[in-house]
């Protein structure tokens, strides 16, 4: 079965960029949006980010537009918005779907390595996360609500 790190992903610039540049790290991959109540979460994966990055520690988030319209912008006016509210320095890239017909191979991946609440595949809401180990493995799936915080010892662990 391929790691996590062999699949390509779309940029914000439209380009493509594959996923074994973070071969060998610890990722938090989350479905974000800029309009959400669950937006100031960008905090936390960044102090997450900043704390743990040296250790070879990545966030990589995924705008997605498919949770009540929350994420309307184009690719620029949402790093403009990370950059500017969050101060994001981590790896924000293209707007894609997480759900149905034209869901991103990748997120198809991490639903089925991980499924949600009895089984789930569907991701329910914006800020869905998905923690990976070194070896491009899905380890955990967590709830919009679970704070980017109450992650930090799974991190750890794995670090």
């Amino acid at each position: 079965m391929t790691a996590i790190t062999d699949f390509q992903v779309k940029t914000a610039d439209g380009g493509r960029a594959s996923l074994e540049e973070y071969r060998g790290k610890v990722l938090l991959i989350v479905n974000t949006a800029s309009k959400c109540g669950f937006t100031p979460q960008y905090e936390g994966l960044e102090a997450l980010h900043r704390e743990y990055g040296d250790r070879g520690f990545e966030v990589l988030a995924f705008p997605c537009n498919q949770f009540g319209a929350q994420e309307p912008g184009d690719a620029a006016e949402i790093a403009n918005f990370c950059s500017l509210t969050y101060d994001v320095t981590f790896p924000v890239f293209a707007k894609i779907d997480v759900n149905g017909a034209q869901a991103d191979p990748l997120f198809e991946r991490l639903k089925s390595d991980a499924p949600g609440v009895l089984g789930s595949k569907a991701i329910k809401w914006n800020f869905t996360k998905f923690l990976v180990n070194r070896y491009g493995e899905v380890v955990d799936r967590y709830a919009p609500t679970t704070k980017p915080d109450d992650i930090r010892k799974d991190i750890e662990k794995l670090l």
